[in-house]
């Protein structure tokens, strides 16, 4: 039985255990790496550059989000030609998805680089941590081209049912990061450089690493000439259903700059390093719903494709029971060991430990409920429907969280933005229950 084949016929606990335990370990692996990067950062330049760091995320947010664009969008339609037995056209789309993760990420990479200092200001960069920003972001901006092409074929990997392939190139990715921030940080004395320098070549390791991959037998789709020639209705639909993931990240980066700025008004500095400190937490427990969410995507697909239909639902539902317990275990480590969390990045200055062990705690109260909303968007991801993952992943993070802040900074400051965070949660999770609700009507069981 190939890969892509056992997808419809394995038991469903199974799968989704071996297609979402590597890409936890690889995303584990990734947070962990940037949560190293920030300590290593934090404990050796201190606050400003914690800040240059957390100004510069929404570019990095960008950057990403032309890497799920292409990525996902491609991933989800490979699964269900797979699933369909039409092995050409996921190699057309593999193709076609390989392109524009280059082309793209040279074009957006050079665009950036024109208006580095306005993109910025615009950021929230304060006059202090503007050189900090800069010198981080000039050379990350060289490797935008190996972060959208490892982060999009990574998709593609697992589309095709290489799950451990692609836990294998996030975790060479993640691994040499650490080593070579560690190099050039301490070793080299670069600083915020070293720190950037490192992150792009080990982007370019794990590119490297996923071209063998490609060019070996161990894949079931291949690279053809033809197949890079873009098409313009492959191209379109790639586009459409990478959409809503797009969209998120998009939203998330406006969220992070609307935060910036807003932390930078009611709290200074200090407050962006904290903001900065508490994201790299955090993802510590998204991180592992992603690698669910990404596990089950290609099992939805497929199924949705052969129309096996009780295949895909038991898989949303396990999906669901999974991220949310890990959710919860995050909840509770969260709430009980804020302060010990807060020291691993800045053990001295107790302005901003204080500050961030108390908004650590308002931003995550929620969270038990998050893993249901991501799974919940990642099914209509996962089957094509573009405009319903697009709208669902722009509730949690646009359509409730940045009027939510905004009219929390007013009543409260900054204890009052820090709130809309939970709220926004709250009423994102009860908008994607409905859906799912409306959309299981419609959902006609197969005898399989």
């Amino acid at each position: 039985m190939d890969n892509s084949t056992r997808l419809g016929k394995e038991k469903i606990s199974k799968l989704l255990f071996q297609f979402s335990v590597p890409a936890i370990i690889a995303m584990l692996v990734n947070s962990i790496y940037n949560i190293v990067d920030r300590m290593f950062v934090g404990n050796v330049v201190g606050r400003l550059g914690l800040a240059g760091i957390t100004i510069c995320f929404p570019v990095m947010i960008l950057i990403m989000a032309y890497g799920m664009l292409v990525g996902i969008g491609g991933a989800s339609l490979i699964s269900i030609r797979l699933g369909e037995n039409k092995k050409d056209e996921a190699e057309k789309i593999l193709g076609n998805g390989a392109t524009l993760m280059i082309v793209g990420g040279l074009l957006l990479g050079l665009l950036m680089h024109l208006f580095i200092e306005p993109l910025l200001t615009l950021f929230g960069a304060s006059p202090d941590v503007m050189p900090y920003a800069v010198s981080y972001l000039n050379i990350i901006l060289y490797g935008t081209m190996f972060q959208t092409f490892s982060f999009g074929m990574n998709s593609y990997i697992r589309a095709e049912g290489n799950p451990v392939i692609s836990m294998i190139s996030m975790l060479i990715g993640a691994i040499s990061n650490i080593i070579l921030d560690y190099i050039f940080i301490f070793h080299f004395k670069m600083g915020l450089q070293g720190a950037a320098l490192g992150t792009i070549l080990a982007q370019a390791i794990a590119s490297i690493w996923i071209l063998r991959h490609y060019f070996s037998r161990k894949s079931i789709l291949h690279f053809h000439l033809k197949s890079l020639i873009l098409e313009s209705k492959i191209v379109v639909r790639i586009m459409q259903v990478g959409a809503g993931m797009f969209l998120m990240q998009v939203a998330s980066a406006f969220v992070v700059t609307i935060m910036n700025r807003s932390l930078k008004y009611f709290g200074g500095d200090v407050a962006i390093s904290a903001y900065g400190i508490i994201n790299s937490i955090t993802m510590l427990f998204f991180m592992p719903v992603f690698g669910i969410n990404q596990g089950s995507q290609p099992i939805i697909g497929y199924n949705y494709g052969a129309k096996k239909i009780k295949r895909m639902t038991k898989t949303i539902k396990l999906a669901m029971l999974a991220a949310t317990a890990v959710m919860f275990l995050g909840w509770l480590v969260i709430m009980i060991f804020p302060t010990q969390l807060i020291k691993l990045f800045n053990k001295n200055d107790l302005e901003l430990i204080e500050l961030a062990t108390m908004a650590i705690r308002y931003v995550n109260i929620m969270i038990p409920i998050v893993g249901f909303q991501i799974i919940g968007t990642g099914y209509f991801q996962a089957t094509g429907k573009a405009r319903q993952a697009a709208f669902l992943s722009l509730s949690r993070q646009l359509i409730f969280l940045v009027p939510l802040v905004l009219i929390g900074g007013q009543i409260g400051e900054l204890k009052g933005m820090l709130i809309a965070i939970p709220v926004s949660d709250l009423l994102s999770s009860v908008l994607t229950a409905t859906f799912l609700l409306r959309e299981k009507k419609k959902w006609v069981l197969s005898k399989e």
